[in-house]
């Protein structure tokens, strides 16, 4: 793919469809950009059109984003055998040439390529690209800040991954070899810069530049220092924090804004300050001493002087935190433990800020998503709420009495305001906030509150201020105050007594009828809590109990999906919990809810954007399908005839995100077929199942697999012969077990096919199968895969006979099935695990010892015994948790792609095949076969069981022997 004029305008051509918005014209260009990207020079022309300043921005804006994404998908090299998907000399010509491009382009370009730089960074930073810091650091030196600040965003995008990596040797290493090239001349122009804000004190354009090099400065110093104290950072730590001191109490006018929503440049550098001395005060307190008193007093008069606007939130939120990470600290506490300094905080900071504020209302009415996912999800994004709340948690573990009685006045201060002016209501929900915060002292996500201190008596507490607030006719009025009260029951469900949280369950179908997002968003968050719950390992809500609700509360929760018309994944998760709960109880409901699911998956297939939403829709009727089919194995029928357009809709549009759920279904749905034989419906699919783009995507692997051994295990004779081509099979095997992460599934596939294919259909392909196995187990040699080996080794014994396998291996190379019970059978054996896997294999060794007599008389008798004490020690010793040197390789990245990954549908899961079932007992199963080998060998066995067991082992061999009630001749 030459750089040319015909192929740019072909590009560009391409380009400007994935921005089509009709899905017909957009997924066809997507789908051929993908397909290029492999191709010789094709990431050469991407950024030779992305650096072109005569084509159209949004032309380049989107070949930017393709490149990140070629860079996403394609630049690890995997060790699943699809090699290197860029050319070696793309790989170079990008390294040596993307910073600069990135460096001159327009600002919406460069967050692109700083991405892209850091996901190539992510894989060859520092080994195979050891010059990208020098690289770097030579540009500070130019003095333009466009360019400085470009190359501090790449900083920030490659260092940032320090904040949550695991300690390791390799990541120590690569932060040292950071440290030593960078820090000197990143501390040169943190220096540089903060004199440069005087020096252009009266030119706000100039100042906003440099300004904003000082966030992104702070927030490389936040991830430089993040998993240990540097010995650079602390030799130079005076200028940091003297820096970050005049930084945090400036007052810069020109850079002050009107808005009071979006926090201005110097709100998210003082909230970055703030940042940086909170991760020093909690990690580094002794090294940080001597400059903590005047943050604490700083960060204090911030605290109190800041307003209640919206910009200022996450600066408010971060001092709090500071705070709280000192009083934390066992030599600070005494600045805290005052009656009045505790009693200043909670008039001063706390209060204040558990206020619900105008613009909390705002998005409460506008953007109830964000509501709830701050709310209840806890997200990322700390509220001043939350950290207010948290450095109360900290002071109440160690000024507990004090804390709650200050609270305890203010609470009931608020609650009788309310109560003598119900307009007032602000009061009661701060009053409420602190009391769902302070009455907690732990939380788990499935049991809600499961600690809680004595601000106030729970049960008391609910029935005179909660219930009474849910038992109100009108569920619209007064949404704020039902949101709380909801999520009162709704996280204190586990301590309070189960008749109260039982008795608000009608009340919380009611408020699935209100107007309000967030209130019937959590009335069904709070159903589907309750439907958790358990006592004495028992639901506390049984079938029986829930039946009585079940038209109200299924209508009630279909009702609440239609009044905003979107996707709520809290409601379909209730839907799904409610259906599970009630068991064969939801058949009746099934008429009329069906339709609508099948119509909701029908919408969402046409643009997927709600992952859970989607999850849990697919688990919904899966369920229906298991509960309905198991007591009318016929009904599959008609559920194909409602599903099978859909799935054709969805395997037609290529809906990437849908399709392993797709796969699932389909499986479930052929399973439960009582009768042998593949419908036609479903032969018409299968040549579709084996193309090779299919499988290239990580999370269609798992379902396509059980998929096609559904096909195998359902199809007769005829159509195992002309539909199911075994050389199609062969192919899809040949490509998982090249693949660290997918070699499992194509060990299941053959099993399958073994267990299943007639033998002459898979005879012509046998030795070809062994060759390609040992030539995997040479190239990559890992734990998994030698487990993998070993079960297919003695299933195909099982099944092919044992005399069989042994002259196998030996064609392909003399005697080679003494290398493999030396160096594989015998050591490593111990390491199998799962039940069905275990079991497979001390048959398998069963059969080699009894029923080969190349064991038995023959050329490798001499392994007979090491082979039976192998078998004792699997059934008797731990499993073999050691693994083999090249396990260290294995890693999800190996997969390659952001593709979306596989969830399983738990309701679609099915029970693990047992092949073996004649078999129950492995140990007796050695037993019999030992005795019936001696009465064909008389005075053959005992020679051999004295030679090479212990004592031990002999003792385990006769309690088998005896349960099995045989002996040996």
């Amino acid at each position: 793919m030459e750089i040319s004029d015909q192929n740019l305008v072909t590009l560009s051509n391409y380009l400007q469809q994935t921005l089509n918005p009709q899905a017909e014209i957009r997924r066809p260009a997507e789908k051929f950009l993908e397909s290029v990207e492999s191709n010789k020079n094709y990431p050469k022309l991407l950024l030779h059109l992305i650096n072109k300043p005569d084509c159209d921005l949004t032309i380049r804006i989107a070949g930017a984003v393709a490149f990140k994404n070629l860079i996403k998908r394609n630049w690890s090299i995997d060790g699943d055998g699809g090699g290197d998907r860029v050319h070696t000399e793309d790989r170079e010509m990008i390294k040596q040439t993307i910073l600069d491009v990135m460096l001159v382009a327009p600002e919406a370009i460069q967050k692109q390529l700083s991405d892209a730089i850091s996901i190539i960074g992510k894989h060859d930073f520092p080994e195979k690209w050891p010059g990208l810091i020098d690289e770097m650091v030579n540009k500070f030196n130019t003095g333009d800040f466009y360019v400085i600040n470009g190359v501090l965003h790449t900083a920030h995008s490659l260092f940032k991954r320090y904040r949550y990596e695991f300690k390791s040797q390799p990541l120590w290493v690569e932060i040292k070899f950071v440290l030593d090239k960078f820090s000197n001349p990143f501390t040169d122009l943190f220096k540089a810069t903060v004199e440069l804000t005087t020096a252009h004190a009266n030119n706000p354009e100039n100042l906003k530049i440099i300004y904003n090099s000082l966030l992104i400065i702070c927030k490389i110093f936040y991830s430089l220092n993040f998993q240990d104290l540097p010995e650079f950072f602390e030799d130079n730590m005076q200028i940091w924090m003297t820096h970050f001191h005049s930084l945090l109490i400036s007052e810069v006018k020109c850079l002050q804004t009107g808005d009071d929503e979006e926090a201005g440049l110097m709100e998210q550098l003082r909230s970055q300050v703030c940042d940086n001395v909170a991760l020093y005060a909690l990690k580094y307190d002794e090294e940080f001493q001597p400059y903590l008193p005047n943050f604490v007093t700083d960060i204090w008069n911030l605290l109190i002087t800041t307003g209640k606007q919206q910009k200022y939130d996450s600066l408010v939120s971060n001092a709090l935190q500071f705070l709280a990470t000192v009083a934390d600290r066992r030599h600070y506490r005494h600045l805290f433990e005052q009656p009045d300094v505790l009693g200043s905080i909670c008039e001063k900071v706390v209060i204040p800020n558990m206020e619900f504020r105008v613009s909390d209302e705002e998005m409460f009415e506008d953007n109830p998503e964000e509501y709830i996912r701050r709310d209840i999800e806890g997200s990322d994004v700390d509220t001043r709420r939350r950290s207010a709340c948290d450095l109360v948690k900290v002071l109440s573990r160690y000024f507990e009495e004090k804390m709650m009685q200050i609270f305890g006045q203010y609470v009931q201060a608020m609650l009788l305001q309310y109560a003598n002016d119900p307009s007032s209501w602000r009061q009661k929900d701060a009053a409420l906030y602190l009391v769902t915060s302070l009455a907690n002292k732990g939380q788990t996500q499935r049991h809600g509150i499961t600690q809680t201190s004595s601000l106030v008596s729970l049960p008391d507490f609910t029935t005179q201020h909660i219930i009474p607030e849910l038992e109100k006719p009108n569920v619209n009025d007064c949404p704020v105050l039902k949101a709380d009260a909801i999520k009162y029951i709704m996280i204190f469900r586990s301590v309070l007594p189960s008749n109260i949280v039982i008795g608000t369950l009608p009340l919380m179908i009611r408020h699935l009828q209100a107007q309000s997002q967030v209130v019937h968003t959590y009335a069904a968050c709070s159903i589907e809590r309750m439907l958790l719950l358990r006592e004495n390992n028992q639901p506390l809500l049984s079938a029986k109990e829930l039946a009585p609700f079940a038209n109200d509360l299924l209508n009630g929760l279909f009702g609440a999906l239609t009044i905003r018309g979107q996707e709520n994944e809290y409601i379909m998760k209730a839907i799904m919990r409610s259906f599970s709960a009630l068991q064969e109880a939801v058949i009746p409901y099934l008429g009329e809810f069906l339709p609508k699911l099948t119509e909701i998956l029908k919408t969402v297939s046409k643009n997927p954007s709600k992952p859970h939403f989607n999850h849990y829709l697919f688990e919904t009727i899966t369920f229906s399908i298991t509960i309905v089919c198991k007591s009318n194995p016929a009904a599959v029928s008609s559920f194909e005839e409602a599903l099978f357009p859909i799935f054709q809709y969805i395997l037609q549009q290529d809906v990437q995100e849908f399709l392993p759920y797709v796969f699932q279904l389909l499986s479930l749905l052929l399973e439960l077929h009582s009768e042998q034989g593949i419908p036609e419906v479903y032969l018409h699919l299968y040549s579709c199942l084996l193309a090779p783009s299919l499988w290239e995507r990580t999370g269609n692997v798992h379902p396509l697999v059980r998929l096609l051994r559904a096909y195998i295990h359902k199809a007769s004779p005829q159509q195992m012969e002309s539909t199911l081509a075994v050389s199609g099979l062969l192919g899809v095997f040949q490509k998982l077990i090249a693949s660290r992460a997918n070699d499992h599934e194509g060990f299941y596939l053959m099993q399958c096919m073994i267990e299943f294919c007639p033998k002459e259909m898979l005879a012509p392909y046998t030795k070809q199968i062994y060759i390609l196995l040992f030539q995997r187990l040479s190239s990559s040699r890992t734990t998994k895969y030698v487990k993998g080996l070993l079960v297919f080794f003695f299933f195909y014994a099982i099944y092919y006979g044992p005399s069989t396998l042994i002259a196998m291996i030996d064609e392909i190379q003399t005697q080679m099935f003494g290398m493999v019970l030396e160096r594989l059978m015998i050591p490593d054996v111990q390491k199998i695990t799962g039940a069905v896997e275990v079991k497979v294999a001390a048959v398998g060794i069963t059969k080699l010892l009894c029923e080969a007599p190349e064991l038995v008389d023959g050329p490798y008798s001499h392994f007979w015994t090491p082979l039976l004490k192998v078998l004792i020690n699997l059934f008797e010793q731990p499993e073999d948790n050691s693994t083999h040197p090249e396990d260290h390789f294995i890693e999800v990245d190996d997969t390659p792609g952001y593709e979306v990954a596989f969830s399983q549908l738990t309701f679609a899961s099915k029970a693990a095949h047992d092949p073996l079932q004649a078999v129950t007992d492995p140990r007796l199963h050695l037993a019999q076969s030992l005795s019936k080998l001696s009465t064909a060998c008389p005075g053959r066995l005992n020679p051999l069981l004295d030679n090479g067991l212990t004592q031990d082992d002999r003792n385990h061999l006769k309690k088998y022997l005896a349960a099995a009630n045989v002996q040996i001749n």
